[in-house]
């Protein structure tokens, strides 16, 4: 019976990655453990029946490893251990994940479809939640931004990565719309893509917002490649109508801007302080910099970089409080003042390795797209320092990158 039950077509090695993947994408959104979970699960499911000779044909696979694997070797050159453990388990996930998506078959058109259903319910009980809080309150709300109080948001308030995920999620469906064949189904997308913006403008987060305006300008710029200079035209004007509307009536949009423009004129004024996020982020560059060319080569040691920007603080800024002391708030810098330049040249050699296969189709165009609104994440942030960021990092490029290889 159990041998019957496996022959389903439910539990096919594509058919339980789909599940599993939406199971992943909820455990972001509300439980850590059911990410953790789900994500061995769907290795598991997806190197079922493969030989371990197939592994090593995954070339991307092992050339992650190379760079993982001198964040662990730092370990021998990091003072505090806790904290290098706590490093190398957040980048647990790129020792499976891009194997379990190498072996992994084609998906049909149909699993795909299921899989664009799911994630825009997901995503649409995730707004729901979210706004469900300024609903309750929305003048402390909105005057909150004026003093960067983001809304509340699944992912255990992670609004950057939440953000992106609403970012990525626009980004799929528009590349599922002509596959979805009926008019029903198409028009209900285009009805979660138009939610999906709305959000990003209310949430006002910068990360997905940036990602959301770079879909926007590959998508037109797209159009014009493939000789749709109308259509290309109409994009940019409903962009760029968008956002003047989104300005003057969506207030924590506005709000959101004139905060980082007023931090903007307080850096003028020399307001170096740990009060204005932006200003935080380019101290945090700073002082980032300094500690990569006291140790280019091997780095503090991922155990350390967190005692190491403190004691830098120490030296340059001791009036900012320990609360508002940042790590590096870019994946680049985090990882060389980690572990050195050598490991950051591993870093972008695997970051960039995909690209050699793009081709001049489709597929080839959202692939480069979702990997261009990725990096914006790894540019303002150290995303693969958390677990959240690890994963949505991983799994969009992951899944954009499979469809866009089978």
């Amino acid at each position: 019976m159990i041998r019957t039950l496996l022959h389903h077509p439910f539990f096919s090695r594509t058919s339980l990655a789909v599940f599993l993947a939406l199971c992943m994408i909820a455990g972001f959104m509300c439980n850590r453990v059911v990410l953790s979970v789900s994500m061995i699960l769907f290795g598991l499911n997806a190197l079922r029946g493969v030989s371990p000779r197939q592994w090593l044909q995954q070339r991307w696979w092992l050339l992650g490893l190379v760079w993982v694997a001198i964040y662990a070797l730092s370990w021998f050159w990091s003072d505090d251990k806790t904290f290098w453990n706590d490093r190398v388990q957040t980048k647990m996930p790129f020792l499976l994940l891009p194997l379990a998506f190498g072996l992994l078959p084609a998906f049909s058109q149909e699993q795909l479809r299921r899989y664009t259903a799911g994630l825009c319910l997901l995503l649409l009980g995730g707004i729901v939640y979210s706004l469900s809080f300024m609903l309750n309150d929305p003048a402390a709300y909105v005057e909150g931004y004026r003093q960067s109080h983001i809304l509340r948001t699944p992912a255990h308030g992670d609004h950057i990565r939440f953000s992106m995920t609403v970012a990525a999620a626009v980004a799929w469906c528009l590349y599922m719309a002509p596959k979805l064949g009926s008019r029903l189904r198409k028009g209900l997308l285009y009805v979660c893509i138009t939610i999906f913006i709305v959000y990003l403008h209310v949430l006002a987060a910068k990360t997905g917002l940036i990602a959301f305006y770079l879909l926007m300008a590959c998508w037109a710029l797209y159009q014009f490649r493939s000789r749709k200079s109308r259509k290309a035209l109409l994009v940019l004007l409903l962009v760029v109508g968008a956002w003047m509307l989104a300005i003057r009536y969506v207030p924590t949009l506005r709000y959101r801007i004139d905060y980082s423009l007023y931090s903007l004129e307080q850096l003028q004024k020399g307001n170096i302080s740990g009060d204005y996020s932006d200003i935080g982020r380019l101290v945090s560059y700073k002082l980032a910099m300094g500690l990569i060319r006291e140790h280019p080569l091997t780095g503090v040691g991922a155990g350390d970089i967190l005692s190491a920007m403190s004691a830098a603080y120490d030296r340059l800024y001791p009036d900012i409080p320990q609360a508002q002391r940042l790590v590096p708030h870019n994946q680049f810098l985090a990882i060389a003042v980690a572990t050195g330049l050598i490991s950051l040249a591993f870093f972008c050699w695997w970051l960039c390795a995909p690209l050699a296969r793009l081709r001049r189709d489709r597929e080839s165009f959202f692939f480069l797209t979702t990997w261009l609104m990725l990096l914006v994440v790894l540019m303002t942030d150290a995303s693969l320092e958390v677990q959240f960021g690890v994963f949505v990092y991983l799994f969009f490029l992951l899944w954009q990158r499979h469809v866009f290889l089978h």
